[in-house]
């Protein structure tokens, strides 16, 4: 993990991410499911919060996974493996708590960010 890097404006550009993702028909991400993410985050861990996703939000899903497995990639390298999926990338952070309790938090600041740019741009009606 490197220490070069400013990792709330990481955070911050992940959440600018997030927020302009959008669904098969085009459609901007809704307020609404990042606040759902975020929820299931906090009351749960990252694996449940994708899952979550998968589940109830699958026109979006894939971009969000995508996105944040690229950013925890770039957070934390070589750690990782050879995860080419946000779940199995979330398994090999597990088998160490901290680096775990880390990416979880990072996660729920990027959602956070995302959730204001949504507000920025005035599509957040949830």
């Amino acid at each position: 993990m490197s220490n070069a890097k400013n990792l709330n404006v990481k955070c911050a550009e992940l959440g600018r991410q997030l927020a302009s993702v959008r669904d098969q028909e085009g459609k901007p991400i809704e307020e609404k499911v990042l606040n759902a993410a975020l929820a299931v985050l906090e009351e749960q861990e990252p694996y449940a919060m994708f899952l979550y996703l998968k589940a109830r939000h699958d026109k979006v899903a894939k971009p969000m996974s995508e996105k944040s497995l690229g950013f925890l990639k770039e957070v934390f390298g070589e750690e990782l493996g050879k995860a080419n999926d946000i779940l199995e990338a979330i398994k090999e952070l597990a088998k160490d708590l901290d680096k775990f309790l880390f990416a979880r938090d990072l996660l729920r600041t990027a959602l956070a960010y995302a959730r204001y740019h949504v507000k920025a741009r005035g599509e957040g009606a949830a």
